[in-house]
């Protein structure tokens, strides 16, 4: 695949390959490319923050009003399967973990939803002013530190958990071979409606079909997804 693979169709993303395990010769995302990505990374990110700033105080006002801490931080495993602690805006009451684990305790279809999804729709966990930062997708916009200190993407795979590590299953492998993204195929392709097991497929058919032209076409159909809050809860 060259560096301009024009090639770009996420229905057949959830019936693909793993991505193989320490092999760098069957993708184009490594060597010069992946310094040229990390490039665009920097070139994009550096003033995407200058510009941003005023609407990181309105959202930390916010935040602060409804109390508790401004940002969450939680670990996620990243290239080379390092782990590193991806920022947020906090969208979730202080007690969080707590609170899921008693729904899931009392409500059977709660959790059935949370097994298949890692994801809940109506969340009681999520703050007002939470729910509306996620809608927007507007609580990520912390992980443009991530980017900017070398552990995170502009596009690439979703950031899991490490207790989502063994859900991965073979798309692991490929998954620790690149930084995870701020946005990539599963933001586009049906983000939170898509089950755990098609998010993973996403992510190996990213690293397969990597390009340059794929990353900026991620970028921009990235924009009305977010603006229209497409599969966001």
């Amino acid at each position: 695949m060259g560096l301009f693979d024009m090639g770009f169709d996420t229905e057949s993303s959830f019936q693909v390959l793993p991505a193989k395990a320490n092999d760098e010769t069957d993708s184009a995302l490594f060597g010069l490319n992946g310094a040229i990505k990390r490039a665009l990374d920097l070139a994009l990110v550096i003033p995407a923050l200058l510009f941003l700033l005023p609407v990181f105080v309105i959202i930390a006002i916010l935040i602060k009003v409804e109390g508790g801490p401004l940002l969450y931080r939680q670990i996620r495993i990243g290239r080379d399967g390092q782990r590193f602690s991806m920022l947020k805006f906090r969208t979730m009451h202080v007690d969080a973990e707590q609170r899921l684990v008693r729904l899931m305790a009392h409500c059977p279809d709660t959790k059935a939803e949370w097994d298949a999804f890692q994801k809940l729709r109506r969340d009681p966990r999520v703050t007002r002013c939470g729910d509306f930062l996620r809608r927007t997708s507007l609580d990520e916009l912390p992980q443009l530190l991530n980017i900017l200190m070398g552990d995170m993407s502009l596009v690439g795979q979703r950031p899991i958990l490490p207790s989502q590590r063994d859900a991965y299953g073979l798309h692991i492998y490929g998954y620790e071979r690149a930084r995870p993204g701020l946005t990539g195929l599963w933001q586009v392709s049906g983000r939170n409606s898509l089950t755990f097991e098609d998010r993973a497929a996403l992510g190996s058919d990213y690293i397969n079909r990597w390009s340059l032209w794929l990353d900026i076409k991620l970028i921009l159909l990235t924009v009305p997804t977010v603006l229209f809050s497409r599969d966001a809860f």
